[in-house]
């Protein structure tokens, strides 16, 4: 196989800071240059802190895409480059494209780790990729979404019974995504297909519209700017107020990996509200590195990159 045959593959991530020193420079980068107030700073810095000090989102990358390269070996042995390129953390998304055109490579496909397609977050991406290929000489091709994936819906179903054991019965199950502002949501698919991946789980969990189960948001920007919600928070308080259940099963659809928003913004803060409220409450388990997954993405990078390549 020689190099032009070769496929390059960019798995695209947020990033997150490696080590407690990185995370001023993290969070500028994040403000677009911009250093954050001395007071945002500490609080996040002690949001790490209450997590062990540092995420574990930088490992449980590596693993989602040392998986995925695994996978596309097993499918087309030596076809595929796997590599890493992250938005706001080395390696960027144009240091990975650079780094595959400058081994010989000139196409590639672009695979970003959420589920739910936004202009805002994998448009970006996916733009980004291929912006620095076309520099480079390079075509790319992206995966938008992959939110009714069988696989990932396999993965919620399970995890909602599995939470849903662990509280009272009949809990609200709450189905969780990253807010986005509302100005970039018009026109925009990602409410929609947040809505459509809860309603596949819920059904075939047995939930009844929205008396069971709703959409709730969390982890807004600290803007002045609206913000989609309601917020997890919000749900709670709200819940607890009308008594119409006793414990909630969040499950955070949106989110692929452990990491700052799943372990401090619903393990710690909203589980620590539904305790003061009197709510049981449970988290599903995080996708990280999921065997059976990876490898239905995989497939998916395998099926795109085939319909790419010149003939």
């Amino acid at each position: 196989m020689t190099t032009n045959d070769r496929i390059g593959v960019v798995v695209m991530a947020y990033g997150t800071p490696r080590r407690v020193d990185d995370i001023e420079a993290y969070y500028t980068h994040i403000r677009r240059g911009r250093p954050a107030p001395p007071e945002l700073l500490a609080e996040l810095v002690d949001r790490y802190a209450a997590i062990g000090g540092i995420s574990p989102l930088a490992e449980r990358t590596e693993a989602q895409r040392a998986a995925i390269a695994d996978a596309l070996e097993r499918i087309a042995p030596g076809r595929y480059e796997v590599v890493l390129g992250q938005k706001h953390a080395a390696p960027f998304i144009e240091d990975a494209v650079g780094d595959l055109a400058d081994a010989g490579i000139t196409t590639t496909v672009g695979l970003v780790l959420a589920p739910h397609y936004s202009g805002f977050s994998v448009g970006q991406y996916q733009q980004r990729a291929a912006e620095a290929g076309a520099a480079r000489g390079v075509t790319h091709v992206g995966i938008d979404s992959w939110h009714l994936e069988p696989a990932y819906l396999d993965f919620l179903t399970d995890a909602v019974r599995e939470a849903a054991a662990a509280v009272p019965a009949n809990p609200k199950v709450l189905f969780t995504a990253h807010s986005l502002p509302e100005r970039v949501l018009a026109d925009d698919p990602y409410p929609d297909q947040l809505r459509a991946s809860a309603a596949v789980v819920a059904e075939r969990v047995g939930l009844d519209a929205w008396s069971d189960w709703s959409i709730a948001w969390q982890s807004a920007g600290r803007t002045p700017e609206p913000w989609r919600g309601p917020d997890i928070l919000e749900v709670l308080r709200e819940l607890a107020e009308s008594g119409g259940t006793d414990g909630v099963v969040v499950c955070a659809q949106g989110f692929v990996a452990d990491h700052l928003e799943v372990l401090y913004d619903l393990d710690i803060e909203a589980a620590g509200l539904a305790s003061e409220l009197g709510l049981a409450f449970a988290r599903t388990r995080s996708l990280n590195a999921d065997p059976t997954v990876m490898a239905a993405l995989a497939a998916r990078v395998d099926e795109l990159a085939r319909d790419a390549r010149p003939h």
